[in-house]
Parts: structure tokens; sequence; C-alpha cells
């Protein structure tokens, strides 16, 4: 049973001939009738009783129309909504965000993707990194913004730019210099992204490089927030590390001064996505809004980040 059978009986029962039919459904009389007729020989029954001046219906077409009416129906919704889709008249895109999007100028980044879609559903998702990736991978998100490092099999990854991760403390020295590993081991820390732990990807490299050196890294508090952290280091109560983009923002708390790392670290921003899949062009176009947002913001900033 094909689209294209139920559409020449749906047109046969409603105008009372093939040749109405037919004109209506753009084809010719002779097609509609072998449709009509291939439909009855996979029913096992007539749909119309031949003969006279018009096309008399049978119980068994009478009971087919409604259902062959939403089969038609629905397609030509699916049609509609692909349409839509492709548009960006309509459809829902979701996506990933860097948990501290704000210091990276993404705030506006919904609500100009929205002044330009306004049909198109968002779900914008901000976690740590590990988890956007996780959820990339799982298909519950189609992209999103990383740091590197993540768990990348089955991703497609475009690295987009660095970002220095410095030492912050309100107690440390002004003309303390950089700051080593073992210092850092030996430190009363505060670190954030609690729920991540050490899947954080600027954890994970902190950790490895103390592990090299047989140091434990064992932070004193951890928190879910980086403004909770940062409360408590200008508390004078802890350290902490965050990258050079919250040290240099509006919202950094005045009395903490910052130190870069004796061996620099850095926060590589990238674009994820799973690898081999097409993602819907609503999320493509926020995407590249996304990553064109971020790179201007490096361009305006040079100094504090470098591209890749």
């Amino acid at each position: 049973m094909t689209l294209a059978q139920l559409r020449a009986f749906l047109a046969a029962m409603d105008l009372g001939s093939f040749t109405a039919a037919a004109a209506e459904i753009d084809s010719t009389q002779a097609s509609v009738s072998e449709l009509v007729a291939r439909l009855e020989r996979e029913l096992g029954m007539p749909l119309f009783t031949r003969g006279g001046r018009r096309l008399v219906p049978t119980a068994a077409a009478r009971e087919l129309r409604p259902h062959a009416l939403r089969a038609v129906s629905a397609i030509g919704e699916g049609i509609g909504a692909i349409t839509a889709l492709r548009s960006l008249d309509g459809g829902i895109c979701t996506f990933g965000v860097l948990r501290n999007a704000a210091y990276y100028d993404l705030s506006d980044l919904v609500e100009t993707f929205h002044l330009r879609h306004p049909h198109v559903r968002v779900r914008l998702v901000g976690l740590n990194s590990a988890l956007v990736a996780e959820s990339i991978a799982a298909g519950e998100i189609e992209a999103g913004l990383v740091v590197l490092p993540v768990a990348a099999s089955g991703l497609a990854v475009t690295p987009l730019f660095r970002d220095e991760v410095v030492y912050a403390s309100a107690n440390r020295a002004a003309r303390g210099g950089a700051v080593d590993i073992e210092e850092i081991a030996a430190a009363k820390l505060v670190l954030y992204d609690a729920y991540a732990g050490w899947n954080d990807p600027t954890r994970r490299q902190l950790l490895e490089r103390a592990r090299a050196r047989g140091l434990a890294l064992e932070p004193a508090i951890e928190v879910e927030h980086v403004e909770t952290a940062l409360g408590l280091v200008a508390a004078g109560t802890v350290d902490t590390i965050v990258s050079r983009t919250i040290a240099e923002s509006e919202a950094f708390p005045d009395g903490i001064r910052t130190f870069p790392l004796s061996e620099p670290l850095y926060d590589t921003v990238a674009l994820v996505q799973r690898e081999g899949v097409i993602i819907s062009p609503a999320t493509q176009r926020l995407a590249e809004l996304a990553q064109r947002m971020l790179l201007e913001r490096v361009t305006e900033h040079g100094g504090r980040t470098s591209l890749i």
C-alpha cells in the first residue's frame, strides 16, 4: 500500500470518477484507475462499484476512508515539519554550553538567536564540559561547547581557542611569582564543579601534573559554582584556580590576586558534535553563532586568550 494509492483512492471517492480524480491529483485517468485497482488487489476487496456515470463506494471504501485520510494527513504534516526545520521556521535545537558561559560573553546567545529565528524552540543546557560531552555522545544534545580534554570517542571535536588558567589567592604575596604544582598541592584549595569532580577537564589536567610528580591533590572544600569558590577565596579562607577570562571579568572580586602557573595550563574551548551525524539546521545555525561570538571575543580581547 502506497501513499499514491491512498491519494488516488481518496480523490476518486470524493469526486466520484477516475477522470475527476486524475485532474485533482495531476495524473491521468488510466494511472488513477490502476492505482485503485492495485489497492483493491492488496486488500482483497472491491472499493467501488463501477458502471454508470459515477463510482459508488463499497462498505470497504467507507471503512478505509478515515484511516486513509489520517495516513495522508500525517505524511503531509511530517513533510511540513521537515520543511519548517530546513527553513528555520520551526523545530527545536538542543545545544550545550560552558558552565561559565556568561564570562565568555555568551549570555546573550539565546536572545540573539531567538531574535533571528523566533519560531525555533531552543533548549540550552549549561553543564560541566565532561557532562556535556557525555550527553552529546548519548544523543541527548545535538552539539555544544566544551573545555578539553573530554572523552572524545564518537565525537567530532573542533578546537577554537585557548584560555590560560591562573592561580587565585587573597593571601599570597603580590610578588610571589609563578606558582608550581608543588605549591598548589600543599595549598588549602577550594575547587568548583563539585558534581563533575575529577572528571572536570581543568581539574584532570592539574591532577595529572600532581601525580606525575608523586603528589596528592585534595581540595579542602568543593563547591558547585565558581562564584561561591571566589567568595571563599576573597574571604582569605582558601585559594583556587580560574581561567584568565574569569579573572579579568568585572565580576571578579576585589582583593584577589592572580598568578601564572610555572608550567602554563590552558582551558581549550572546542565545538563538539557526534561524529558522522548531521545535526538539525537550527542547531547548526546556533553552533555557528556561538562559534562566531566566541572568536570575536578572542579578537577583541587579544592577549587574554589565544586562537588555536
